[in-house]
């Protein structure tokens, strides 16, 4: 038998195990090399793109706001272009890019006016403030880190950064100088701006070499631009100035109420918005459109490209209801005659302060001016308060007695003609009531021209349910009497908002005892504001209709030329909110009544109007006003509030008024200043229109 040779079948096997292991690396090689070739062959491509990759964003540029003229085309509110040192920086940008923009920045531009305005705003350096530059500096971040404890090392990156803050000593930061003070003030601004967004960083007091500086240096300050910026600018100062409104500044921003709703919008959170007044009422059509741009960005965040894709147009401008040369005269008339209650009076008046005029446009609804005084005793000045005469509500007196009038026709309990004996009236348990003087008996165009009360009494307690007064009679009028004859009122426009362009009006005080329904039917009672007032006549003066009141009579595309009108965008029509229920044949009857109030011997404005070419019409009303103290309660004085309300000519109206002079002092002799006012407030408009009417016939002649 053969031996075998083990040794040999060994080493016959071991090229065996060597060839399967080639081979398994071969197959690996080979799958590797097909992968390669699929990525660089079939994808190289797309990842080549993925490489590239860019992100387009776009930012909103804000523009200049609309212009606001008055009626005559005069530019009342315009844009004042100033200086501006923006910076706008790119996405990803770090606290320590912004030190050394700052840094750079301060070489060019002082953040404060002198030493006063210098020492002012370094005050407004915090601890805080001095603690983050110091930090940035350097290795100063390197010293506070090892400063840490192996705890605090673990804490997450914004508490453990307010550790580190707290971990830098008093005589670290005392080592700052007034040169890196500079630099803090820069950061801060720098520090407000959010990412391809424009920030101002300073826009008052740019000086031309400041702004030279900067537009040389640009290639030096990366996201720094040297461009223009503006201001709103009041030709007219104060002349309806809180009125018109205002607007934030780039500091404040969008009020952080209205944040949402701004965004929303596509406001950016810099942009200056109106807070108040007309500037608020159009802000959707005096922001313009902004101007937005597209960037281009790699993967890095750098900028690497930029398009216009949206150009930018200023607001669009608002052409005025409001004539500015009537508006001044206005005011001095106004001023003039608070004046003169005060000084000729100074202890009875010594609570007046306001006298408030609205003059309108009755047929359209278009006010022509509003003025509103204000006496301020602290600091002895007169001040232009014109709001108040939407925001103020005063008891109106014996002006309202045509909504009286005609509230009794309308509810049946009186009919044109009739008579009612005028008389002192007394109730059982109360004091009595009367007119100035007995009048025997009246009907009710005498009752509207003499400002009867009693009548006004009559119609109350008819409407009240009681048709035999007696007097020393007790007498419980209906519960809903009060609430039935402020539904009548309502349709003038006493009572409820009158619809006027304008952010906010008051509605005035309601009282709800009905036992007060005879000093409500002759405006003892409730409260109504001067544009109310001024509705209301307006309303009588045109037959019946109640017009919505307006300031803005236009709104016109923009143009670039500065003192220039645009095409028309939209013209405001009158807007008429509803028809008095009445019947007209009534409506003439309380128009009869008040013209003879004006122009009619016994009537209670004869002595004022009488005689007066322009036909005017109107009613007197004088209403009681005690003043209390703000905090006691005490009784401080007995007050009348002096009202006046008016239209020329009856026949054909083209001008109503409203008049209130509040807390004028109790005593024969008082100074007329309603009537006063009302007087020079219709020889104004009438003079004023005759000049024009001059002027033009003076320019036809000279073509």
């Amino acid at each position: 038998m053969a031996k075998i040779n083990h040794k040999k079948g060994k080493k016959s096997r071991v090229p065996i195990r060597l060839n399967i292991l080639f081979f398994i690396v071969f197959l690996l090689f080979s799958v590797l090399i097909v992968q390669l070739g699929i990525v660089q062959i079939l994808k190289g491509e797309e990842h080549q793109k993925e490489i590239d990759r860019t992100i387009q964003d776009r930012t909103k540029i804000p523009v200049p706001r609309g212009k606001i003229f008055d009626r005559n085309h005069n530019i009342v509110v315009d844009n004042k272009p100033i200086y501006s040192i923006t910076y706008t920086p790119p996405k990803g940008v770090q606290a320590k890019d912004r030190l050394e923009v700052a840094k750079d920045l301060s070489k060019y531009i002082k953040m404060y006016d002198d030493k006063e305005d210098k020492k002012k705003k370094f005050k407004t350096i915090t601890d805080r403030d001095l603690k983050e530059y110091w930090f940035l500096l350097g290795k100063n971040e390197e010293k506070v880190i090892k400063r840490l404890s192996k705890k605090e090392k673990e804490l997450d990156n914004a508490k453990q950064y307010k550790v580190m803050l707290k971990k830098i000593k008093d005589d670290e930061i005392a080592q700052l100088d007034e040169k890196d003070k500079e630099i803090i003030l820069i950061k801060k601004e720098l520090d407000k701006a959010y990412s391809l967004t424009p920030q101002i960083v300073k826009n008052k007091g740019v000086t031309p070499e400041e702004y030279a500086l900067v537009a040389e240096h640009l290639s030096e300050l990366p996201g720094i631009n040297a461009t223009t910026d503006w201001n709103r600018e009041y030709p007219l100062k104060d002349t309806l100035k809180n009125l018109l409104g205002s607007i934030t500044t780039e500091k404040r921003g969008i009020p952080s109420e209205n944040l949402q709703d701004y965004l929303a919008k596509g406001y950016s959170r810099n942009d200056r918005v109106g807070i108040s007044g007309l500037e608020k009422e159009y802000e959707d059509v005096l922001r313009g459109r902004k101007e937005q741009i597209e960037y281009t960005t790699n993967k890095k965040g750098d900028v690497i490209a930029a398009k216009t894709v949206v150009e930018g147009e200023r607001g669009k401008d608002l052409v005025l209801t409001i004539d500015m040369e009537y508006q001044k005269r206005l005011d001095k008339i106004v001023q003039k005659h608070l004046k003169n209650a005060i000084q000729q009076h100074p202890y009875q008046n010594r609570f007046l302060e306001d006298a408030l005029a609205i003059a309108m446009n009755p047929k359209t609804g278009e006010i022509l001016a509003m003025s509103g005084q204000h006496y301020n005793r602290k600091k002895s000045k007169y001040e232009n308060h014109a709001y108040k005469v939407l925001y103020d509500a005063h008891r109106p007196g014996s002006v309202i007695k045509g909504a009286t009038m005609l509230s009794g026709y309308q509810s049946g309990v009186t009919s044109p003609g009739q008579q009612f004996f005028d008389a002192p009236i007394k109730i059982a348990g109360t004091k009595v009531k009367k007119s100035v003087s007995s009048m025997g008996w009246v009907n009710d165009i005498d009752a509207l021209k003499r400002s009867s009360n009693v009548y006004m009494f009559y119609i109350a307690m008819r409407m009240g349910g009681e048709y035999n007064y007696r007097p020393n009679k007790s007498i419980k009028f209906n519960n809903s009497a009060l609430q039935e004859i402020r539904n009548y009122y309502s349709q003038f426009g006493l009572g409820v908002p009158t619809g006027v362009d304008y952010p906010y009006e008051a509605t005035g005080y309601k009282g709800d005892k009905p036992k007060n329904l005879l000093d409500f039917s002759i405006g003892q009672y409730d409260t109504y504001t001067t544009i109310q007032l001024g509705q209301y006549v307006s309303t009588i003066a045109n037959g019946g209709y109640r017009v919505k009141p307006h300031f803005v009579k236009e709104i016109h595309d923009p143009v670039p030329k500065n003192g220039e009108l645009g095409p028309l965008f939209k013209e405001i029509n009158p807007e008429i909110l509803n028809k008095i229920q009445m019947k007209d044949s009534w409506i003439d009857r309380v128009q009869e009544g008040f013209r003879q109030v004006y122009q009619t011997p016994g009537g209670t404005a004869y002595r004022t109007f009488g005689g007066k070419s322009y036909k005017p019409a109107g009613k007197t009303g004088t209403a009681e006003n005690a003043v209390f103290h703000e905090i006691t309660g005490e009784r401080l004085a007995d007050t009348n509030n002096y009202v006046l309300v008016g239209y020329a000519p009856h026949d054909d109206p083209e001008i109503a008024f409203a008049v209130v002079v509040p807390n004028l002092g109790v005593m024969s002799g008082q100074y007329p200043a309603s009537q006063k006012i009302g007087e020079e407030l219709l020889d104004t408009y009438f003079q004023l229109k005759k000049e024009r009417v001059q002027t033009d016939k003076n320019d036809e002649q000279e073509d």
